[in-house]
C-alpha cells in the first residue's frame, strides 16, 4: 500500500471515529435537550428525542462556525496535530463519555474533547504548543456557563412568577405546557449549534494537518458540516435515558413553568457562547439553569448532593480525558 492510499485510509478512519464521537455526543447529551420537557410530561420520551434532533439539525442554518474555528485552531498550535494526536484525543473523549454515560453522570462531551486534544498534544510536544488563551476561555466557562444558566434561569422564574401571580395554577400550567415546546426547541437549537461544531473543528484540524485541506480556507469542507450536524441529530434521537433521569428528576422536580424557565435560561447562555465562538458544555449550562429554577422555590427543593456529584464530574472531565488521551496517543505510536 503506497503512502497516499495509506493516508486516505488513515484520515477516513479518523473522520469516521470523529463522527462516532459526534453521534455519542448527541446520545450522551440528549438529556440536556429533553430532560425537562420529559420530566414535566409535556412530551413523551420517544417524541421528545425526534423533536430535539430536528432542532439540532436546524442549527446548521442558524449559527456561524465560530466554535468550530476555536476547536480547530484555538486550542493547540496547528503544527503539532497529526494522526496520533487526533487518535489520542478521540480515544480520551469517547472513553470518558462511555464511563460517565454508564454511571449516569451528566459530564461534558465538549470538555472531554478539549481535554483529549490537550492531553495528546502535551505528550507529543509539551506545554509550549498550547494556545493558552483559547484553553483559558474554555476553562473559565466551566464556571461561567452554569453560573450564567443559574442566573438567567432563576431570573426567568422570578419574572414569570411575578407576571402570573394572579393567575390560577391550572391556567398557568396549561399555558406553559405549550410554551415549553418553544423553549425546548430553542435549547435544542443551541445544543446543536454549539456541540456539532466541536466535531467539525477536530475534523477540520485533521484535514489541515494531513494536507488534505488548505489552512487558508476560512470554512471547513461543506461535507464535514453536514455530516457532523446529521451525526449529532441521530445521536440525540437514540437518547441517553440514564442521564435523562438524573437531569430531569433527581436534581429537582420541575413543573412546565419551571421547565420553560430552565430551558430559556440555558438557551440564552448557549446562544451567547456560540456567538462568541466559545465551546461550552450544554450539560453544565442546563444543570445550572435547573438548579437556578429550583432554588427560587426554596433551597431544599434542590438535591444539592446530586448537584455536587455533577460538579465533581465537571472538574475531573478535562484532566481525566487528557490522561486517557495521553495513553491513547502512546498506544497509537506503538501500534502505527
Amino acid at each position: 500500500m503506497d503512502a497516499v492510499t495509506l493516508s486516505i485510509w488513515a484520515v477516513g478512519a479518523l473522520v469516521l471515529i470523529a463522527l462516532i464521537f459526534d453521534f455519542m455526543n448527541g446520545f450522551h447529551d440528549a438529556a440536556n435537550s429533553i430532560a425537562t420537557v420529559v420530566s414535566t410530561g409535556v412530551l413523551k420520551p420517544q417524541h421528545a428525542v425526534v423533536f430535539a434532533a430536528f432542532f439540532n439539525l436546524l442549527a446548521i442554518a442558524v449559527f456561524h462556525l465560530s466554535v468550530a474555528a476555536t476547536v480547530g485552531k484555538g486550542i493547540v498550535q496547528a503544527g503539532v496535530i497529526d494522526y496520533h494526536v487526533v487518535t489520542g484525543a478521540l480515544i480520551g473523549a469517547i472513553s470518558w463519555n462511555v464511563i460517565t454515560w454508564y454511571w449516569g453522570i451528566p459530564s461534558s462531551s465538549s470538555h472531554a474533547l478539549i481535554g483529549g486534544i490537550v492531553g495528546a498534544a502535551l505528550v507529543k510536544a509539551g506545554p509550549s504548543v498550547m494556545v493558552w488563551g483559547g484553553i483559558g476561555k474554555v476553562v473559565a466557562f466551566i464556571f461561567v456557563s452554569p453560573l450564567l444558566g443559574f442566573l438567567l434561569g432563576s431570573l426567568m422564574m422570578v419574572l414569570v412568577s411575578w407576571i402570573c401571580r394572579k393567575q390560577a395554577p391550572g391556567k398557568v400550567d396549561h399555558w406553559f405546557r405549550r410554551l415549553q415546546l418553544a423553549s425546548a426547541a430553542a435549547y435544542s437549537l443551541g445544543h446543536g449549534g454549539n456541540d456539532a461544531q466541536k466535531t467539525i473543528g477536530i475534523i477540520w484540524m485533521l484535514l489541515i494537518a494531513t494536507g488534505w485541506y488548505s489552512a487558508n480556507h476560512d470554512m471547513p469542507p461543506v461535507w464535514t458540516i453536514i455530516s457532523c450536524y446529521m451525526a449529532i441529530a441521530l445521536g440525540t434521537m437514540f437518547g441517553g435515558w440514564r442521564i435523562v433521569k438524573t437531569m430531569g428528576q433527581k436534581i429537582t422536580k420541575l413543573k412546565p413553568v419551571g421547565g420553560f424557565c430552565a430551558e430559556t435560561g440555558g438557551a440564552m447562555t448557549l446562544f451567547i457562547a456560540t456567538f462568541f465562538g466559545i465551546p461550552v458544555s450544554t450539560t453544565h449550562t442546563i444543570t445550572g439553569a435547573i438548579v437556578g429554577v429550583g432554588s427560587t422555590q426554596r433551597a431544599s427543593a434542590v438535591r444539592w448532593g446530586v448537584a455536587g456529584t455533577i460538579v465533581w464530574a465537571w472538574i475531573f472531565t478535562i484532566p481525566a480525558s487528557a490522561l486517557i488521551a495521553a495513553l491513547g496517543y502512546g498506544i497509537s505510536i506503538l501500534l502505527f
